[in-house]
């Protein structure tokens, strides 16, 4: 759906009324247009706490990019970044950063694993300061870490969960900007999984993704990605891929090389028909909540593809009443449907072994349940129920070198929120950083970004897809 108060603030009359007032003028975003190897264009300062240890692992994967690599010339890392880029082929601009350098930068990027003590933390700020009003529009900022639970005193640990709280506030700074800040905690010697959070985070594929925070771990080395097509050859499952975010998500990963077969309930096969022509994919029609539902997907994905690569849960539906109002049966419809059948689903795959090594599984949560909604008890229970199936999966599952990860949107434009009445959607669409409504291709991005036969080392973690929202954690 349009946003009319975006077109009018970012028109020329808008912008200065706007400014006047003290109204919120939402950036128009950049987003991926089609499927690009190349993630980041423009400059990027790259800089580091002393002793850290992802320098040679960040130059490395912006030398695949055509970036601009620079750093600041008075930081005392300054030939740290330097000597590391030119191990990766890549020549460094090194720039004052003064208030008298007009150098602009598209994005920044900090390897804080060397802070090993909260006097430390100093190096935030000499790093951000003199540079963080010198971000473009859409910019993308991020940090790195080391997992607490891998840290070597107890004064390091809290140096690193000091982290989270610099990179959401300063998420709230720069969102204005349409600027992102995403902070990743790296397991140490994982370095050759940062490849695809990294590119992610970077990229405009990240667009409404701001203030999150990305576990990467071990994970099974896989090499030769084409990453203009990441998911070439992979049959990838999504159900409720009729319309909306489905049809993002099915559309996202065809672009991405996927074969995508779509499912949704037999009520939806014309809209799935159209998805899936579109796309040059294929169709499984059939009610989730149906007992041989498992079995009858499990068989259509073994006899026409041999199984499946990618599984996808994004079906769901609503029942909204507050509690006291609330039929059992609607209770019961939104857990089945949310949460239950998802199980079930999986429970069938893998037991038929039919999810294939490597594979994925992506389940579509909701904001609605990390931080409730007033009237959505059901909704909040699946959804918060969700978040709590994929941690407690995460670990058997990379047994079998597979992993599994979540999505929460938040206010995503699409029918459901078309309907909601004019103030509580405005309200909705500016709650957050970057003061605007999502759309369905964040979502499916930030999918696609979990699906990649690259992410092999992020396993267990929620992505919110929310602009960050000022709502829940």
């Amino acid at each position: 759906m349009s946003d009319r108060y975006q077109k009018i603030a970012t028109s020329p009359m808008g912008k200065s009324l706007f400014s006047a007032l003290g109204l919120p003028t939402p950036v128009t975003l950049d987003r991926q247009a089609k499927a690009e190897g190349d993630f980041l264009h423009g400059k990027v300062l790259v800089g580091a706490a002393s002793g850290s240890t992802l320098l040679g692992a960040v130059t490395r994967i912006l030398a695949n990019s055509s970036a601009e690599i620079c750093c600041q010339a008075s930081a005392a890392t300054a030939s740290d970044v330097v000597t590391a880029a030119e191990k990766a082929g890549k020549k460094t601009t090194q720039v004052s950063t003064g208030k008298e350098d007009s150098t602009r930068f598209k994005a920044l990027v900090f390897d804080a694993t060397g802070i090993s003590s909260t006097a430390e933390l100093r190096a935030l700020h000499d790093f951000f300061s003199p540079v963080v009003k010198k971000m473009e529009n859409s910019g993308r900022i991020v940090v790195l870490g080391t997992p607490m639970a891998e840290c070597d005193s107890v004064s390091q640990a809290a140096a690193m969960r000091s982290l989270e709280g610099f990179t959401r506030s300063l998420g709230k700074e720069v969102g204005k900007k349409g600027t992102t800040v995403q902070l990743v905690y790296v397991s140490k010697g994982v370095d050759a999984e940062l490849d695809s959070p990294l590119r992610f985070c970077l990229s405009p594929r990240s667009a409404y993704v701001s203030a999150q925070v990305l576990q990467v771990g071990t994970g099974k080395e896989n090499d030769g990605i084409d990453w203009s097509r990441p998911l070439d050859g992979k049959v990838v499952l999504v159900t409720g891929a009729s319309r909306g975010i489905g049809e993002a998500i099915a559309e996202v990963m065809a672009r991405d090389g996927a074969k995508v077969v779509c499912l949704d309930v037999p009520q939806a096969a014309a809209g799935l028909e159209k998805v899936a022509t579109r796309i040059g994919g294929s169709v499984i029609a059939v009610d989730i909540t149906a007992a041989d539902a498992p079995k009858a997907i499990a068989d259509a994905l073994e006899q026409e593809f041999g199984g499946v690569d990618v599984v996808v849960h994004n079906a769901g539906v609503t029942r909204d009443k507050t509690l006291g109002n609330m039929k059992a049966d609607w209770w019961d419809m939104v857990i089945d449907i949310n949460l239950s059948s998802e199980e079930r689903i999986n429970d069938e795959l893998l037991a038929r072994n039919l999810l294939r090594d490597n594979g994925r599984i992506v389940c579509v949560s909701s904001m609605s349940g990390i931080a409730g909604n007033f009237g959505q008890t059901n909704y909040a229970v699946s959804k918060a129920g969700v978040i709590g199936y994929v941690q407690a999966m995460a670990a058997p599952l990379a047994e079998k070198n597979i992993t599994i990860n979540a999505v929460a949107p938040g206010f995503i434009e699409t029918q459901m929120t078309a309907a909601i009445p004019l103030m509580t959607r405005e309200v909705g669409r500016r709650m957050n950083s970057l003061s605007q409504g999502g759309q369905p291709q964040d979502v499916a991005e930030a999918i696609a970004f979990f699906a990649s036969p690259a992410s092999v080392g992020v396993n267990g973690n929620v992505i919110r897809v929310c602009g960050q929202s000022l709502l829940g954690a």
